[in-house]
């Protein structure tokens, strides 16, 4: 559980896909992320962000969320839903998130 919560980037989709019933299109999770990270680069930061967080929720914090049978991402649809999380996870997310904090 805790491997699955060390990245800020992972525990913000997580957050996000914890509040939805359904899938959620990766397009829909990487906006959010961009607005609760809302940390400008020096050249067009919506592009370069939103492609950043893109590329590193597809390629590396998606797969490894899929690693527990309660998260599903489908690459090829593009969506990824949490279903079925043990109470336990429910907890610690639900702690993480009022340390953490990021805007709604």
């Amino acid at each position: 559980m805790f491997d699955l919560l060390e990245d800020k980037r992972r525990r913000y989709a997580l957050y996000y896909l914890d509040q939805r019933d359904g899938p959620v299109a990766i397009s829909e999770l990487v906006e959010r992320i961009d607005e609760w990270e809302d940390e400008p680069t020096p050249t067009d930061p919506s592009a370069d962000a939103f492609e950043d967080i893109a590329i590193e929720l597809t390629h590396t914090h998606l797969p490894r969320a899929a690693e527990v049978d309660f998260v599903q991402y489908d690459r090829e649809q593009g969506t990824v839903q949490i279903q079925g999380a043990p109470p336990k996870f429910d907890t610690f997310m639900n702690i993480a998130r009022l340390i953490e904090e990021p805007e709604e």
